[in-house]
Parts: C-alpha cells; sequence; structure tokens
C-alpha cells in the first residue's frame, strides 16, 4: 500500500494498498529519446509521492502522441484509510493532481527531488465515472499513469533498475511456481537498496477472481511503499503491479494485479490514444 506518515502507528497491520496488449491505436510515433539507464532519474523503481504518500513506479508507458507516462498502483491515489483496497468504493484524489518523482525518500521528507508529474489516469477513478460493479474488477484493477512533465521526460529510461526489461506483457497469467522478478522503493528503506530488487514464486492463478490477481511469495515480501512496483516473469514478461500485502489466508504474501487485463481496460477507457507499454533498453538479466 502507499505509505504515509499517518500509516506509521499502524505499519504492522498495514494492507499495501497497492496490458493486454503493446498494440497501439493511431498514429505510430517515433521512440522518445531515452536517458542513459545508469543515469536516469526517473524510472521503474522510482519513488512517486502523491499528497505525502509514497508507492514504488512499475514501467514506463507512452501514448500516440509522444507523451511519456509512469506507472502506479491507483490505491497510491486514493483518499480511503491504508485498508482500502476496492476501487469502486473508495475515493481518489482528482485527475490532474500533481505527484513527485524521487529516489532517496524517508520518513521524514520526500528527499531530493528529480521530477515532477501529473496524474493523468487512475482505474479507480476510471471505475466510479462508468458505474463498474463486476467485484473482481473493483477488487484488483488496480493501475494508475502519471503523465511526466515535458521538462522532465529527457530523464526518464524504462529499464527495470538490476534485472533489466520488461520485454513485452505476459498475456497467459502465472503458473504456480513460476519465478517472478520485481524492483520495490519504499521510504521505509530511506534510499538504501540493497533489497529493493527481490525474487519470488507464484502460487498460481487464482480462477475465483477471473484472472485479475496473481498470489505470489518473494525472498523478502513487499512492504508498505513498494506498492505499486512491477512485476516480471521469465524473459522479462510484464506481468502484474503490486497491490496488497495478504494478511489470510496467505500471510506475507504479495497480490498483483493482472498487467495484461489492467492496461487493456486503460487503453479501452483512459481517453488516452495509442496507449502502450515500453520495454527496457536493457536486456533482461535474472541473476538467481
Amino acid at each position: 500500500m502507499r505509505l504515509s506518515r499517518t500509516l506509521l502507528a499502524t505499519l504492522a497491520a498495514a494492507c499495501l494498498a497497492a496490458a493486454g496488449l503493446v498494440a497501439s491505436t493511431g498514429t505510430a510515433q517515433a521512440a522518445p529519446s531515452w536517458a542513459p539507464a545508469d543515469s536516469a532519474l526517473i524510472h521503474p523503481g522510482t519513488m512517486m509521492y502523491t499528497d505525502g504518500a509514497q508507492c514504488t513506479a512499475n514501467f514506463v508507458y507512452t501514448d500516440g502522441a509522444g507523451n511519456v507516462y509512469v506507472g502506479y498502483a491507483a490505491h497510491c491515489a486514493g483518499k480511503g484509510s491504508s485498508t482500502d483496497t476496492n476501487g469502486c468504493s473508495t475515493d481518489s484524489v482528482p485527475l490532474g493532481t500533481k505527484v513527485d518523482f524521487t529516489n532517496d525518500g524517508n520518513l521524514a521528507s520526500e528527499g531530493t527531488i528529480v521530477g515532477h508529474g501529473t496524474l493523468a489516469y487512475s482505474s479507480w477513478i476510471t471505475e466510479h465515472s462508468l458505474g463498474t460493479t463486476d467485484a473482481n474488477t473493483c477488487a484488483y484493477n488496480d493501475l494508475a499513469l502519471v503523465k511526466v512533465d515535458a521538462a522532465d521526460v529527457s530523464k526518464v529510461n524504462p529499464s527495470v533498475p538490476f534485472w533489466g526489461g520488461p520485454v513485452g506483457i505476459d498475456t497467459d497469467g502465472t503458473k504456480a511456481g513460476d519465478r517472478v522478478w520485481t524492483y520495490g522503493n519504499s521510504s521505509l528503506r530511506a534510499g538504501l537498496s540493497p533489497l529493493s530488487p527481490h525474487t519470488g514464486i507464484s502460487l498460481g492463478d487464482d480462477a475465483a477472481d477471473g484472472g485479475w490477481s496473481h498470489p505470489l511469495y518473494t525472498v523478502s515480501p513487499g512492504i508498505p511503499g513498494d506498492s505499486g512496483s512491477g512485476f516480471m516473469t521469465a524473459g522479462g514478461k510484464a506481468a502484474g503491479v503490486l497491490s496488497t500485502l495478504g494478511l489470510a489466508p496467505l500471510p506475507a504474501s504479495n497480490n498483483i494485479g493482472d498487467l495484461a487485463k489492467e492496461l487493456a481496460f486503460a487503453q479501452a477507457h483512459s481517453g488516452i490514444s495509442g496507449l502502450k507499454l515500453e520495454n527496457g533498453t536493457e536486456p533482461f538479466n535474472p541473476i538467481l
């Protein structure tokens, strides 16, 4: 879940209030001129602050007009409590809300601000406007996009730190035993990230939720502030967005929303023409 200073008293019980298709619509645009991966200041894994609440960026996206977006979880812009994860029943800050990018935030401050953006899409806001009633969509569709300010686009690289990738989108879910890779960046780590890159094992798809989510265990479970971060499957395919920390029936498990479904929903309902995931400039390197 998003991490804010008001969560500290209940941290032990916090719930991490944690695409379809790469194909886009509209006229194809040239890829942005990305910053070098080793010096980019905005990238998957960057900390994102919205009204004092902190989450982690998952992947980088673009649209048909060449605008650049960084994704995180919709609940990161939610106005509910740390345990509110249903987008159809929880309010959000409005589109256009300012979001700060940083890489060294801590419990005392956001750290060094490296760029800015505005909330451009939220699955939660969209579900409200559509009157969505499907229980699985409401519970697990947890993706938001922040449009990077034009002055800061030159600071962006779409590669996931440490692992590289992503390389396309995983569209067929995960099976029990599949390995996953992620990079969380909670301000609880105060910008010190030895534990940010970690791996885990999928527990398999849950047919009961219509394929909207994938429970899994990681070597070091996600912590508040990691939510919104992206998960990749074998080959570097982008598979999901960290949404919740399981308390029962699978204690300390993580739950990720299915990115293929979340991005397809955004492509259909966001009004952002040509929305697509951007692959990393660095090859996926699954160090085991």
